[in-house]
């Protein structure tokens, strides 16, 4: 594998990042620098200047709305996407639920669809997570029963990100309890304005709603919203889980908190051990490295025509504890300035503020997409016959 740029990619990179500098918004780029999330208002504005420019959707086929980039290419956007201060793009639409209805939709349900999420127009959210269906998810109860031309849906889902946000969620349902837990699932799209439907906040241990118990009551979806087959949704939901785990291992965004540390490392006065920072950082390097270059192996595959696969599950594992580790350094090298929780103002070096909130935060990230302990079971069984 190659991983020198060639001229033609170099110039492509510097179309991007002149694009970046002239288009992220001030207030989003201030956002980002002080470690604070976006709101809706701000990610959405950011979301449609990517769909006007087309650059919305950059892992989809052309046939679909996409770019027609290679994976190269789109490595090169990422990064470009992260140093220059703009957030990743919500996944539920672009990453998860597109694919989906590209590969498994109907005609009407892809021109339909679609659109609104090339635009970012319409935001999504995933129902699939309940009290007593996390990483069992084959377990889950709520139901859909079918009365001639609509289901009643009737249950709860937790965890929902962006369920306050959101126009539709995808959902997985129960559709017949007489077989095997895997082979009564379906998946649904569900207008969120619909009668019937109840969101609660969550307050995470950061203290941010990003998080939702979601209520169903009676809730009346038309049959048309069914994707695929009444039963294919395991195989749905596989699929867009493998598409998932790929997208958080989050390489350029480590790689972006990586480069904030060392430039608040540099600032730092000369009675800092900048030594022993240096060796916690390089450490910290040299897991990106290994990480970025099995994500870049991954997705190049995937220009091939080959499908994701096992790797996927090692990129969320690898990925998300890489995270982990870089917030924690944070917040350690930070020592007292790290202690600021939600200050508009800086204290001292700005870089610091908000890492033990963006830690906090990233405790769950091990967990979200479906626990490591879980991905390193697929693993076991998909390359160890276990």
């Amino acid at each position: 594998m190659n991983l020198e740029f060639s001229d033609e990619e170099l110039a492509f990179r510097e179309t991007i990042r002149q694009w970046m500098k002239a288009n992220v918004p001030d207030d989003l780029r201030r956002c980002t620098a002080r470690g604070a999330m976006p709101g809706k208002e701000m990610q959405q504005r950011w979301e449609r200047l990517l769909g006007k420019q087309g650059w919305l959707t950059v892992t989809w086929p052309e046939q679909y709305g996409g770019p027609g980039w290679t994976a190269t290419q789109r490595y090169i956007f990422d990064l470009e996407r992260a140093s220059a201060g703009a957030p990743p793009t919500s996944p539920f639409g672009v990453a998860m639920v597109g694919p989906v209805l590209y590969t498994f939709g109907s005609a009407e349900q892809k021109d339909r669809w679609l659109p609104g999420i090339r635009s970012g127009e319409m935001l999504w959210c995933q129902g699939y997570s309940e009290p007593n269906a996390g990483s069992d998810l084959a377990s889950l109860k709520t139901r859909a029963e079918r009365h001639d031309d609509h289901y009643l849906v009737n249950g709860q889902k937790i965890w929902t990100t962006q369920a306050h946000w959101a126009d539709m969620m995808f959902c997985l349902v129960r559709t017949d309890s007489t077989v095997k837990q895997q082979q009564g699932i379906s998946f649904l799209l569900i207008d969120m304005k619909t009668s019937g439907i109840e969101v609660r906040p969550i307050y995470s241990i950061d203290g941010h709603h990003h998080l939702n118990e979601v209520y169903f009551t009676d809730v009346k979806v038309p049959v048309e919203n069914l994707v695929g087959t009444e039963g294919m949704g395991w195989t749905i939901a596989k699929f867009l889980l493998t598409h998932e785990r790929t997208t958080i291992a989050g390489v350029a965004d480590t790689q972006n908190e990586i480069n904030r540390l060392k430039a608040a490392l540099a600032a730092m006065p000369d009675n800092y051990d900048k030594h022993q920072a240096a060796r916690r950082v390089a450490a910290l390097e040299i897991d990106l490295m290994a990480l970025e270059y099995t994500n870049f192996r991954t997705v190049a595959a995937t220009d091939e025509g080959k499908p994701f696969g096992p790797e996927s599950s090692g990129l969320k594992i690898k990925g998300t504890e890489l995270q982990q580790s870089v917030s924690q350094a944070m917040v350690e090298l930070g020592e007292l300035m790290s202690l600021p929780w939600d200050n508009e103002e800086p204290i001292g070096n700005e870089v610091f503020n908000r890492a033990s909130r963006r830690y906090n935060f990233l405790r769950a990230c091990t967990i979200y997409g479906g626990s490591n302990e879980i991905q390193k079971n697929v693993l076991a069984k998909m390359l160890l016959g276990l």
